[in-house]
């Protein structure tokens, strides 16, 4: 008789146990709440909506549900594991006083929103003197990428509706702050649209990119150190012009459409006058030219603008447009950056793609889905997911080093937010001590030391 091997050890379970903490490595996202004054200016601006003698405060509440998605939820009822750890996110409240909450913060309208923006705008300026050198705008320019997100509903809410891709669900557009290579980015605006919202609506952009300027420091509101970069949703007339508004001066990199008179002009261009396009480190891009057109297609657009067109060999399997040309892959887009190489400037629109990973991590934090009916509740849930994205985005910043700053959600959780620890209270003080096996347990305490090593807010 042959003894069964078991690849699992067998254990026993008992729902008994005290002191343990689960979901310890949140208290990272904790402390950067306390340091960057989120707390305080959440409460602050919500003030107006606490009644007399209420036990929770309002911008507690919200913030316990942002930090619920920022740890993987995806609905309101998801605050429950923090009310199952008081010694670590203190009292939360109940499933019914948060969405009361919600209901409450979604009848207030437009005046809820700016007020909680408005506070989110006041930390993040305190969040990027806090990086210094590592902040989004050490270099002197600041990058802000504008994109549209399909939100699948999967039954009917207000304002859902079928969208060009031929689902079902709503169409928000949302804004990011590029951290530069090889970091991540901060959400600067979430603005919920239905479903059927055109993606090159020019009125949604400019109110999308006002509120994106509203989130930045007051010096970077206006000027060419801020540069405003969409897809070809972006290449309409009325957006370039009000980024190109006197007053305004913003730098804009901007997709546009292949149409008829750029293609012909394309078609124009001498074989001398491509340059090849080139890769962050510097290399040629093998298989991709670009070149500056001239003539009858900046008719009717803003002065000093630029449009600049690129051609690539397609890759294996691709399938051509009829607005390609010789067989090449083309791609437009126009820009106002005047003493930069053609080249350079391309490389710098085609960055544009990491906007895409911003999309896919707010996919992971509670963007999957608009858990709730009515429009205006939606759209206060789109703020909560904003807020949930700071923090992912703030705390990497100011505690974490090398590689570990380039992990997206999903891994911060794994590794980091899912640790266990045993809460030992000695000397009258508390502790979480983390499991020693753990192999980022070190990765943690040395990221909590240099939270502990900032400046307390105020």
């Amino acid at each position: 008789m042959k003894k069964r091997i078991w690849s699992y050890p067998r254990v026993r379970v008992e729902g008994a146990g005290r002191g343990v903490v689960s979901q310890a490595g949140a208290v990272l996202l904790v402390e950067t709440v306390r340091k960057s004054g989120l707390d305080a200016a959440i409460s602050a601006a919500l003030a107006p909506c606490r009644k007399p003698r209420t036990v929770h405060d309002p911008g507690k509440i919200l913030l316990d549900v942002a930090l619920a998605v920022a740890l993987g939820g995806d609905c309101l009822a998801d605050v429950g594991m923090l009310r199952a750890e008081p010694a670590v996110f203190g009292p939360v409240a109940s499933d019914p006083t948060v969405s009361r909450l919600i209901s409450k913060l979604a009848s207030g309208g437009h005046r809820v929103l700016a007020a909680l923006r408005t506070a989110r705008a006041e930390v993040r300026e305190q969040v990027w003197r806090l990086a210094g050198d590592t902040a989004p705008d050490a270099g002197g320019q600041v990058i802000v990428d504008v994109d549209g997100v399909l939100v699948l509903a999967h039954s009917e809410k207000q304002d859902a509706a079928a969208t060009w891709k031929k689902t079902f669900g709503h169409h928000p557009l949302m804004g990011f702050v590029d951290h530069g290579r090889g970091r991540s980015g901060e959400p600067v605006v979430g603005l919920l649209r239905p479903g059927n919202a055109g993606s090159n609506t020019a009125a949604d952009h400019i109110e999308a990119t006002r509120l994106a300027l509203a989130h930045l420091p007051k010096r970077l509101r206006r000027g060419r150190q801020t540069l405003i970069r969409t897809d070809s949703g972006g290449g309409t007339h009325e957006f370039v012009a009000w980024l190109a508004q006197r007053g305004r001066w913003l730098s804009y990199s901007v997709g546009m459409t292949i149409t008829d008179a750029i293609h012909q002009a394309v078609l124009k261009v001498p074989a001398s006058a491509w340059t090849p396009a080139v890769e962050p480190d510097g290399d040629i891009r093998d298989g991709a030219w670009v070149a500056e057109l001239a003539g009858d297609c900046q008719t009717g657009w803003p002065k000093g603008l630029r449009l600049i067109v690129r051609k690539e060999r397609p890759h294996p399997g691709a399938q051509l447009r009829f607005t390609h040309a010789d067989g090449m892959r083309l791609t437009c887009f126009a820009t106002n950056t005047a003493g930069e190489t053609i080249a350079a400037l391309e490389l710098r629109h085609r960055q544009r793609a990491r906007a895409e990973d911003r999309i896919r991590a707010a996919r992971a934090t509670g963007l999957r889905n608009l858990p709730l009916h009515d429009a205006a509740q939606n759209q206060v849930w789109l703020e909560i997911v904003q807020i949930a994205l700071d923090l992912l985005a703030w705390m990497p910043l100011l505690a974490l080093t090398g590689q570990a700053r380039l992990w997206e959600p999903r891994r911060l959780r794994l590794r980091l937010f899912s640790t266990a620890a045993q809460l030992v209270t000695t000397g009258r003080r508390r502790y979480l001590r983390l499991a020693g096996h753990w192999p980022w347990t070190d990765l943690i305490t040395d990221a909590l030391d240099r939270l502990h090593a900032l400046p307390n807010p105020g």
